[in-house]
């Protein structure tokens, strides 16, 4: 008897998904629960479970195809079908398809000469599906997975896999010219050939494109900066840090000095943590940052919640889980559910300067930039001082300009005096 794969509830407002790669071929044994298919959403990558036990029968969409949720992708036999199809398989294997099977021995005569026995097979499957993870592992660090030994369940790939892979790859001596074959060179592209590549756009980021042009139609854009002296929270950082650490397991960073510090300006000014509902505003009484974290494909934001709650080294462990999550290709969609305030880090990437854009429906975004080295006037003499261009963009609609330059100068404050977060100033 055959089970229905179907497509399961993906999260709120999530309603389709693509066909992103097949994990397991019909005839492929499958266990319960076994990752069966890869989906593409709006916001993350997921894996289809196998509802029984058995083997993959009917694949019913193929790669790029968009699917409803509920809908029926694939079958699946049930353990006794899959026992018999194994059978079948195992004959399959010992017995060629085009090769007939040999007829009855006569009852006198010599003995035929036995058949020669199959070489055994590589016990290696080189047809092993790879995970989003392993698949991002095995493009960035350019090793051919069907050369590499599988240590996870049934013998599937895992990260540590390829990461070992490459090492080894990385540490095996090249051969010397006197012994390796020339590798054949491209061919040269001629002289002021123009090549161009199509390639297509992926789910997530057909979302992206959509929500950032959606925000700038539908919001009243605006965006105020301000300047930061970063002396005292460097100062802070360097002096406990290895405490910290030592404490609490995690790196004392700079993102939950400005989490807490966007925690106080949007206490004071509850507009910044509001949205626009129809009609109504809605004003949160928590504060569920959402943390800008850059995955492979593309800019996600998963939430750490109550954030106003949180001490400074859950802050800290909440976004180090969800940056190494991103990077794994993890992230669920309950991670990114929510959020009423972002907070965009740009300057880890070297930016300057930049006007973030509102993640609806959300209503404003701070844009933290890089620390650099500038002359400013302190007391009447020029000093340097290391310096940071602060960017907080809202919607005009919602928020009036001096409730945000507000806001912002409280955050400006907070960081320049670290000591206003402890005593809620």
């Amino acid at each position: 008897m055959a089970v229905e794969v179907k497509i399961p509830t993906l999260g709120e407002s999530v309603t389709e998904a693509t066909i992103g790669e097949w994990l397991k071929k019909p005839g492929d044994q499958v266990k319960l629960d076994e990752p069966v298919a890869s989906l593409e959403t709006d916001k993350v990558a997921v894996e289809v479970p196998s509802p029984v036990a058995g083997v993959m029968g009917e694949q019913r969409v193929q790669v790029g195809d968009t699917v409803a949720v509920g809908a029926v992708i694939a079958t699946i036999e049930d353990a006794q079908a899959a026992g018999e199809t194994t059978q079948v398989a195992e004959r399959q294997q010992a017995q060629p398809a085009d090769q007939a099977p040999p007829a009855p021995a006569p009852a006198s005569g010599p003995a035929p000469a036995p058949a020669p026995a199959p070489a055994p097979a590589d016990d290696t499957d080189h047809t092993t599906t790879l995970s989003p993870a392993v698949r991002r592992a095995v493009l960035e660090h350019g090793v051919d997975p069907t050369q590499i030994k599988g240590t996870g369940k049934d013998g599937r790939l895992t990260k540590e896999d390829v990461l070992a892979a490459a090492k080894a790859k990385e540490a095996a001596p090249a051969p010397s010219t006197s012994e390796a074959a020339p590798a054949p060179s491209p061919a040269p592209a001629a002289k002021g050939e123009r090549r161009e590549e199509r390639v297509r756009m992926t789910r997530l980021r057909q979302t992206i494109a959509r929500r950032l042009k959606g925000a700038q139609e539908e919001a009243a854009l605006l965006t105020t900066f301000n300047d930061c002296d970063m002396s005292a929270v460097i100062e802070a950082r360097d002096a406990y840090k290895d405490l910290f650490a030592k404490k609490h397991g995690i790196k004392l960073g700079f993102m939950s000095f400005f989490a807490k510090a966007a925690c106080l300006a949007l206490k004071d000014v509850p507009s910044v943590n509001a949205r626009i509902e129809g009609d109504e505003i809605v004003y949160h009484q928590y504060v569920d940052i959402s943390v800008a974290v850059s995955a492979p494909n593309g800019l996600v934001v998963p939430v750490v919640r109550d954030a106003d709650a949180m001490s400074f080294a859950e802050i800290e462990q909440a976004i180090a889980a969800f940056g190494q999550k991103a990077k794994d290709g993890t992230l669920t969609m309950q991670d990114m559910a929510g959020g009423t305030f972002t907070i965009s880090n740009g300057g880890v990437f070297g930016s300057l300067m930049s006007t973030p854009i509102v993640n609806p429906p959300q209503s404003a975004v701070l844009g933290l930039h890089r620390i650099e080295d500038r002359p400013v006037a302190r007391d009447g003499q020029v000093v340097i001082r290391p310096m940071m261009y602060l960017a907080l963009t809202y919607d005009h609609r919602l928020i009036d300009g001096r409730e945000a330059v507000t806001a912002l100068k409280i955050i400006k404050e907070a960081i320049e005096d670290p000591m206003r977060m402890l005593i809620d100033l």
